[in-house]
C-alpha cells in the first residue's frame, strides 16, 4: 500500500514529522508496520543487531607490572523504546560509531579495574575481572541505549617481562611432574597391559596348542579305531565261528556221551545186573538146596535117633539091671525110675540133635562164603567185575538150622 512501511525484524523504524508521543522526537515502530504519509512523514531505520567491539589496551596492575590485555565485547541496542530513542539520538546518523565508542568505554574501565588487582588475581580470576568491568560500564552503556550481551578476556601478556612465566614456573614444574608421573604411570600401565596381553597371547597359544593336540589325539584315535575296525570285525567273526564250533563240539560230545551211555554203559550195566541176578539166583538156589539137604539130613537123623531110641533106653535099662538099685517106694518109685531113664534118653537125643544142627549151620555158612566169593570174582561180558547199583541190596539168605526150626 502506498505509504505503508514495515521495518525488518532486526531494525527499528523511526517515524518523524508528526506528533510524537512523550518526550521522544519521533515515533518508534518495531515488529509491525505503520503508515507513513508521503511528504509529511519521514521514516529512518536503526539496527538492533548485535555488534562486536575489541579492546587491546596496555594496563598496569596493582603491583606496577604492565600487562597487555585483549578483550571482546558483544553488545547491541536495547529492545525497549527508551534504549532505541537514546541510541537513535546518538548513532542514527553514523551507526558504525557504536562499536568504537563501546570499545573505548570498556578500555577505560578495564584499565581502572586491572589497576586495583594483582597479576595473580587477574590470571586466576578472569571472570571476576569481566564482571567488575561490566558492572562499571553498565550505566554509561544504558545512557547510550546499548546493552552488553558478553565480555570475554582473550589474553593477558606481560610484554616479555617473564613475570607470568615465573609465576607459572612452579605450577609448570608441578604440572610437568604430574605429567611425568602420569606419563610414567601410563607407561607402566601400558607395560602391564602389554605384559598382560603377552600372557593372554601365551595362554591362548598354550590353550590352542593343547586343543590342537587333543584334536590330533582324538583324530589319531578315531583313525586307529577306524583302522582296527576291519581286523576287529574279522576277529569277532572268527571268534563267533569258534564259539559256534565250540558249542557244536560240546553238543557232539554230549551226543557221543549219550550214545556211549545208551550203546555201551547201559547194556553193560544191564548185562552186569543180569549176571548179578543170575548169580544171586544160583546162590539162592544153592542155599535152598543146602538148606533142603540139611533139613533132609536132620529129618533122617531124627528118624535114625527115633529108631535107635528104644535101643538106647534098653541099653540104659540093661545098665540099671546090672546095677544094685533098691526101690523104696514100690511101683511109684519104679515108674519114677523108668521116667527118669526115658528123660535121660531124650536129653541125650536133644544133645546129639543140637550138635548135628550146629555142624549143618557151619557147613551152610561155608557154602555161602564160597558162593559170595564166586559172585565177586565172576567177570561180566566185557571182562569187568560188575558192581551193585546204588540202592540195590541183595536179598537176605536164610540159613537152615535152628532158625528154620524156630
Amino acid at each position: 500500500m502506498f505509504g505503508y512501511r514495515v521495518p525488518p525484524p532486526d531494525r527499528a523504524m523511526l517515524v518523524s514529522g508528526g506528533k510524537a508521543s512523550g518526550n521522544a522526537p519521533f515515533r518508534v515502530v518495531t515488529g509491525h508496520g505503520a503508515f507513513v504519509a508521503p511528504f509529511f512523514r519521514k521514516a529512518a531505520f536503526l539496527t538492533l543487531a548485535m555488534f562486536e567491539a575489541e579492546v587491546n589496551e596496555p594496563c598496569v596492575t596493582k603491583q606496577g607490572i604492565a600487562l597487555d590485555v585483549k578483550a571482546v565485547i558483544a553488545a547491541k541496542v536495547g529492545n525497549d523504546a527508551a534504549s532505541i530513542v537514546n541510541a537513535a539520538q546518538r548513532f542514527l546518523s553514523d551507526q558504525s560509531q557504536m562499536p568504537t565508542l563501546t570499545g573505548r568505554i570498556f578500555a577505560g574501565h578495564l584499565r581502572s579495574i586491572i589497576g586495583s588487582m594483582t597479576v595473580e588475581e587477574i590470571i586466576t580470576e578472569r571472570q571476576k575481572l569481566a564482571s567488575e568491568v561490566l558492572d562499571a560500564s553498565k550505566g554509561e552503556m544504558a545512557t547510550m541505549g546499548l546493552i552488553v550481551d558478553a565480555l570475554q578476556i582473550q589474553s593477558i601478556d606481560d610484554g616479555g617481562l617473564g613475570y607470568i612465566a615465573a609465576m607459572a614456573a612452579p605450577h609448570n614444574a608441578a604440572i610437568q611432574q604430574s605429567a611425568q608421573v602420569a606419563q610414567a604411570q601410563a607407561q607402566q600401565k601400558a607395560a602391564e597391559a602389554q605384559q598382560q596381553s603377552l600372557r593372554q597371547q601365551a595362554q591362548y597359544q598354550r590353550d590352542t596348542a593343547i586343543a590342537q593336540a587333543g584334536f590330533a589325539a582324538e583324530t589319531q584315535a578315531a583313525q586307529q579305531k577306524a583302522n582296527q575296525a576291519g581286523p576287529l570285525a574279522q576277529a569277532q567273526a572268527q571268534q563267533d565261528v569258534i564259539d559256534a564250533q565250540t558249542v557244536l563240539a560240546q553238543r557232539e560230545a554230549q551226543l557221543r556221551q549219550q550214545q556211549l551211555v545208551a550203546e555201551v554203559i547201559r547194556p553193560a550195566e544191564a548185562e552186569a545186573e543180569r549176571v548179578r541176578i543170575l548169580a544171586e539166583a544160583d546162590a539162592k538156589r544153592t542155599e535152598i538146596q543146602a538148606a533142603a539137604a540139611a533139613s533132609n539130613d536132620r529129618v533122617a537123623l531124627d528118624q535114625a535117633l527115633i529108631a535107635q531110641l528104644p535101643q538106647i533106653v534098653e541099653k540104659a535099662a540093661g545098665a540099671l539091671a546090672n546095677a544094685n538099685v533098691t526101690v523104696l517106694n514100690g511101683s511109684d518109685g519104679l515108674s519114677s525110675l523108668v521116667s527118669g531113664l526115658v528123660g535121660q534118653g531124650l536129653s541125650i537125643y536133644d544133645s546129639i540133635r543140637t550138635d548135628l544142627a550146629r555142624d549143618a549151620d557151619e557147613n551152610a555158612d561155608d557154602a555161602d562164603k564160597n558162593a559170595a566169593a564166586k559172585d565177586s570174582t565172576a567177570p561180566d561180558t566185557n571182562g569187568a567185575v560188575p558192581a551193585l547199583t546204588a540202592g540195590a541190596v541183595p536179598p537176605a539168605r536164610q540159613r537152615p538150622g535152628r532158625d528154620s526150626q524156630r
